[in-house]
């Protein structure tokens, strides 16, 4: 409840701010015009005056017909601010002045708003990890404990930048499962498009030739012709059965937490594809523990954000007991190997890691290497789907047109 609470209060603040438009002239006379993102005119106005410029018009900006409210804010989005608000903090911009310039330079109006926000959120006292606390849909867990370590430790600049890289390693380990799992599913996807508009639109235009052949179709093309009358009756109704199965799911997997774990298990044990995901968990895994525990984040804290970031429901779970069993005296090579789900060498690398006093150096180490297997992976997987793709369109919709001009080359033979 208080999350929610937190989240409403978040976007009441954000729609409180407004788009300014501008006109006025500077000391010597020449005139100026730009925007500026305030909660009033009177604002906007004090602002222009301090900056030397005398305002002649200041109005809300009109909104476009179409896409007003801007974009969703993105994981990538939220990637690029943190790159950029790292290297104004390291370059000594002061943070509220680079969060300024950060939001005269978004086209997302929400992306403007979110980082005006948190710019007079600063004005007004707070620090920046209580300001990004009050949007916490944009600001997970994770990314909010490793500025507040920043913060306390007097290293913000450096957290910031160490931030800025995991999100974009992260993102682009995400970029590459997508294109492992989108490039089959669209082609599969194209190919029942096709197929069903052959079989709905084409194929019946071919039967009504065939029926003045006078003689016995070959079996091939019967089976298309009585594939065709089933979809040209029942096409409504296999529609309804997609689209409710694919509904159902969802919702089934939303509401019940045994059928998620089944559907990450199935999903898991994919060949090649499984594979792809185990890794990409364990880099997921390693980076972001890499990244907490480098961060001044207690090992037990840094596994509970952790969690939640595998983008596995299976290794959250894995990771909660990992955490219960460090935060009783556990080691964390001992209770990673206790889960039974990471290979040998990565609790191998966990364990010397320990040992040494260097964990962090250590999981990075890991995660390159399983991000490096995972892009070696996408590469190996493209190449290998690529013929295996045009096989499968080949006999698909191949075999359709075979079928309808086999009772011609018949009949020509015949003729012949």
């Amino acid at each position: 409840m208080s999350a929610s609470r937190t989240a409403a209060k978040a976007t009441v603040r954000l729609d409180s701010l407004q788009t300014f438009v501008w006109e006025g002239t500077d000391k010597r006379g020449i005139k100026m015009k730009g925007e500026q993102s305030a909660k009033t005119a009177n604002m906007v106005r004090a602002e222009l005056r301090r900056q030397g410029i005398t305002p002649q018009v200041v109005k809300v900006k009109g909104k476009p017909l179409f896409g007003g409210a801007g974009k969703t804010i993105t994981p990538g989005d939220i990637a690029v601010f943190s790159r950029q608000i790292a290297t104004m903090i390291k370059s000594g911009v002061p943070i509220v002045q680079a969060l300024e310039i950060i939001a005269g330079g978004q086209k997302n109006p929400r992306m403007k708003n979110l980082v005006n926000a948190i710019r007079e959120d600063i004005q007004g006292g707070s620090s920046l990890y209580e300001a990004l606390g009050r949007h916490p849909v944009q600001f997970d867990q994770l990314f909010r404990n490793l500025v507040k370590a920043g913060e306390a430790a007097g290293v913000l600049e450096t957290v910031l930048d160490t931030v800025a890289t995991y999100k974009e390693n992260i993102e682009a380990l995400k970029g590459k499962i997508k294109k492992a799992l989108f490039y089959p599913a669209m082609v599969v996807a194209v190919a029942i498009i096709v197929s069903a508009i052959l079989l709905i639109f084409v194929v019946p235009t071919f039967e009504d030739v065939f029926k003045n052949f006078g003689a016995d179709l070959p079996a091939l093309t019967q089976v298309v012709v009585s594939m065709s009358r089933f979809m040209v009756s029942w096409w409504w109704l296999m529609l309804i059965v997609a689209v409710g199965t694919g509904v159902g799911l969802i919702m089934l997997k939303k509401r019940s937490q045994a059928f998620a774990d089944f559907l990450d298990r199935a999903v898991l044990k994919i060949p090649v594809i499984g594979q792809i995901l185990h890794n990409s968990a364990i880099a997921r895994f390693a980076r972001t523990l890499a990244v907490t525990f480098k961060a001044g984040v207690p090992l037990v804290e840094a596994l509970d954000s952790v969690a939640g970031a595998t983008g596995s429901k299976i290794y959250e779970k894995a990771i909660y007991r990992i955490r219960d069993d460090v935060s009783v005296g556990y080691q964390l090579n001992m209770a990673m190997k206790q889960v039974n789900l990471f290979p040998h060498m990565v609790i191998q690398m966990a364990a010397i890691g320990e040992e040494a006093g260097a964990l962090d150096t250590m999981l990075f180490k890991v995660a390159e290497f399983y991000e490096q297997e995972v892009n070696n992976a996408v590469d190996a997987l493209s190449s290998l789907i690529e013929p295996m793709i045009m096989v499968f369109l080949g006999t698909v919709v191949g075999g359709m047109v075979i079928a309808m001009y086999l009772p011609i080359f018949k009949l020509g033979a015949v003729v012949g």
